[in-house]
């Protein structure tokens, strides 16, 4: 046996502390990206949450400093410093430097919280190049600094202070994180959902790089919150449906309100964790939401004895509710805490939702009758595109030849290898058809613009020529239908003209994928080509540019006065051999994943973007219209 081939216990790497955190920060916050980069704030603030449920804290100041750091100050009982018996450290130092350290094990600290394996603070200070926290208690403010999760010097006490709390600076390690800039906006939404789930919180957030603050305290909690998600839209009752019921030290909080649009809207909550992918609770809301209306048709003969029951997706049509729970022993899936397990509460949701759904619907017979009414008119428009929806499927399910006329399929078979590009119109279709290589790309033109399905029930949806190939081609189905295996094609790309109509168009789709077919963009299959907006020749050679920008530096940088600018306005102007060196050529193009960071905000942008109130629309775009790239107007 060679050296080289021997294998034994010296070869075996034991990772100790936070060195394991360095090495693998992934595994602690889910990416190194900017969506990792955030969970670092969030994982300090959520210390100082847990304090506000405990009920020792009504403030908490965040800021993103000049200099890209984090600064988030509270006003609860301040961290602990005295010696711990386990360690012979101070419970600050140990806090911030042993994984799994915390006061929410046992229920000895905290009631409830939203810290579960006590790796927050110290995973935080492993992956940031340097870290201090100072402590007011005992008419002291204490203060330790670290580097790369390292005491730089033992607790000192640094001053007097009267009051209480935490103060944590942090600046994230650029070995660590390429792009540590700080989204604003993301952080903020972040903290208004904070702010609704703890009622007479008062959360101030400053970025002192923009001069840009909010504040963010409601005395109406998750009311507040839904009123919120409703915004813009026309509502069935005026203030939303309040359920609060606390049952075995599980404190249940739902609140619920109808509007005149086709889609729902549910978010979730386990002490104040949004768990993304439900959980428990959510499925004891909807047991308990589709029973007790069912119930109370039948009993005031809104539906008759040979009626079908009303199914969970009639019943939730037009729908935002907020369920949050709080418990002292949540079992959540992973760190990153996106679906609570707890089997016990389900129970507890479904009784306390059933009650007070029903207590109100009985004092409030006007309100009641209409989100019948609602759900009876979705039963029928349910029905009616189950017939069309089949349809669909039915020649989907067939051989490729039932397949829209218009669609130039790729000769690979396996989904793996395929991709599927959405085009806008004949002409850069034509180009696309001629462009692409016919083993693995397939191109599905759509003539003008599709539907908007945010103003539209499923039953008209499925009528409409465009969508129903879109859903054909792809072979998944759509809503709870949807079947991610039954994907023909592992990328989906849509492609229309950097001009106003085709991010109109974009934007429809993008609706439509969102709406109703969401799942495919979560599993990362839905993508939108990048194609360029100038071609600058230069002598001999060329140049393709993708922005203003890009070509205003090009242009900056060439001293050549033999320069040839020409603007693209449209797909159908590139030559076939043009779009596929830019546009399509998996070696050279340039391609953007859609993601959904929040599906709250998301839900937000559709409906105002997408719904029939001009004001909102209008405010939105005023707000964003300066961070839009890559537009023709």
């Amino acid at each position: 046996m060679t050296q080289a081939s021997q294998y034994t216990a010296r070869d075996i790497q034991v990772l100790e502390g936070l060195e394991a955190v360095r090495r693998r920060p992934g595994m602690y916050i889910g990416s190194t990206d900017e969506r990792g980069l955030h969970h670092l704030v969030y994982e300090i603030v959520d210390n100082s949450i847990d304090e506000a449920m405990a009920g020792y804290c009504d403030r908490i100041d965040i800021a993103i400093l000049a200099d890209g750091s984090i600064r988030v100050q509270d006003n609860g009982r301040g961290i602990p410093v005295d010696i711990h018996d386990k360690t012979g450290q101070s419970a600050l130092e140990t806090v911030m430097t042993i994984l799994h350290a915390g006061g929410k094990f046992g229920g000895g600290g905290y009631k409830v919280s939203g810290g579960l394996h006590g790796v927050g603070a110290s995973v935080v200070n492993a992956l940031s190049s340097d870290l201090w926290v100072e402590v007011r208690r005992d008419g002291k403010v204490y203060r330790q600094e670290y580097a790369r999760g390292v005491p730089k010097n033992p607790i000192a006490v640094v001053g007097k202070d009267k009051g209480t709390g935490t103060t944590t600076w942090f600046c994230p390690d650029p070995s660590v994180f390429s792009d540590a800039q700080f989204d604003y906006h993301t952080l903020a939404q972040r903290f208004r959902e904070m702010a609704y789930l703890t009622k007479a919180l008062w959360i101030r957030f400053v970025d002192e790089r923009t001069a840009m603050e909010q504040n963010f305290y409601f005395e109406g909690g998750i009311s507040s919150f839904v009123r919120h998600l409703n915004k813009g839209r026309a509502v069935l009752q005026p203030l939303p449906i309040a359920m609060e019921r606390e049952v075995n030290s599980v404190s249940v909080e739902v609140a619920m309100q109808y509007n005149d649009g086709f889609s729902e809207a549910t978010f979730s909550f386990a002490n104040c964790i949004n768990t993304i992918d439900g959980g428990t609770h959510l499925t004891g809301f909807r047991s308990a939401l589709t029973r007790v209306l069912n119930e109370y048709a039948r009993r005031n003969k809104l539906l008759k004895d040979d009626d079908a029951n009303l199914s969970g997706e009639d019943v939730r049509e037009g729908m935002v509710a907020v369920i949050s729970v709080k418990l002292p022993e949540p079992q959540f899936e992973g760190q990153t805490k996106t679906r609570l397990g707890n089997s016990e509460v389900k129970a507890i949701v479904e009784s306390a939702v059933g009650e007070g759904l029903n207590e109100y619907l009985e004092n409030h017979p006007q309100d009641a009758r209409r989100i019948i009414e609602k759900c009876l008119t979705s039963a029928r428009a349910r029905e009616a595109a189950r017939k069309a929806r089949d349809l669909v499927i039915r020649k989907g399910a067939l051989e490729s030849s039932m397949l829209p006329g218009k669609l130039a399929d790729c000769a690979e078979r396996n989904p793996e290898l395929c991709e599927l590009y959405l085009v806008e119109g004949d002409s850069a279709g034509g180009s696309a058809k001629q462009g692409r290589d016919r083993r693995f790309q397939a191109i599905l033109p759509l003539r003008g613009k599709i539907l908007n399905v945010e103003k539209a029930r499923a039953d008209k949806m499925l009528a409409h020529e465009e969508i129903r190939a879109i859903i054909t081609v792809l072979g998944t189905n759509i809503d709870q239908s949807f079947d991610l295996s039954k994907l023909r094609y592992n990328y989906v790309i849509i492609m229309t003209d950097a001009d106003v109509d085709g991010a109109h168009i974009r934007t429809l789709l993008l609706t439509f994928f969102f709406r109703h077919m969401q799942e495919l963009i979560h599993a990362g299959n839905l993508y939108i080509a990048q194609p360029p907006l100038y071609r600058i020749q230069n002598g001999r050679n060329h140049a393709w540019v993708y922005s203003e920008k890009e070509k205003d530096a090009y242009l900056k940088k060439t001293e050549s006065k033999n320069i040839t600018v020409q603007r693209y306005k449209g797909l159908g102007e590139m030559n076939p051999d043009q779009l596929w060196e830019t546009t399509m050529d998996p070696e050279k193009r340039t391609m953007f994943q859609v993601t959904i960071d929040n599906a709250m905000e998301a839900d937000l942008v559709f409906s105002r973007l997408m719904g029939d109130d001009v004001a909102p629309r209008k405010a939105f775009i005023q707000s964003y219209a300066s961070q839009v790239r890559n537009l023709d107007t």
